[in-house]
């Protein structure tokens, strides 16, 4: 996107387990530009999806979405966020497990850190979840793109996605939690 196109955007930062299967949630929500999977929170400069599988570079598959906000708040997608995660593992998501795949929030300003921390502090209030709440709240920092590959992996790789997401017991887990999702 070209600058005229940025002016009045803003990004917000999620980890959420796997990066495919947190790109879908936000895509198609009005007001969202772009939202491209990657790694973030690490410590390694420009790692490789081979790296951070090794769980040794600190980072997280997270995604970096570029939204308007006068079509839709930094809340809505914080809701969109916990509605597509189990914030109780702190082990990785489902059947992924690695630091890699923890769930954090990837605040861009003040006011974002304090939706996030905010919103996190209503759910585990509302006491939906057996467990307390392991999701962080942190800075963000550098975010690197995944490769080519990993992008729009469930438009380009429908049935493998299906499967994957399927075998992972993540669409399972967040039917019982939050019933089934709305078409």
């Amino acid at each position: 996107m070209d600058t005229k196109q940025t002016q009045g955007l803003e990004k917000a930062t999620f980890a959420g387990g796997c990066f495919w299967c947190m790109e879908p949630p936000f895509e198609n929500l009005k007001g969202i530009k772009d939202v491209i999977s990657g790694y973030t929170g690490g410590h390694v400069e420009n790692p490789t999806y081979e790296e951070v599988c090794t769980g040794t570079t600190g980072h997280a598959e997270g995604v970096e979405i570029t939204y308007d906000p006068k079509q839709i708040s930094y809340d809505a997608l914080l809701d969109v966020f916990w509605h597509n995660i189990d914030p109780t593992d702190a082990g990785g998501q489902f059947a992924d497990r690695g630091d890699q795949y923890r769930t954090e929030i990837f605040y861009h300003s003040q006011a974002q850190k304090k939706a996030a921390e905010t919103s996190k502090a209503k759910l585990d209030a509302a006491k939906i979840f057996t467990k307390a709440i392991t999701t962080a709240v942190s800075s963000a920092v550098t975010f690197y793109a995944a490769e080519e590959y990993h992008q729009d992996y469930c438009r380009l790789n429908p049935l493998r996605y299906k499967a994957y997401r399927y075998g992972s017991g993540r669409d399972q887990f967040l039917e019982k939690i939050w019933g089934k999702p709305k078409k």
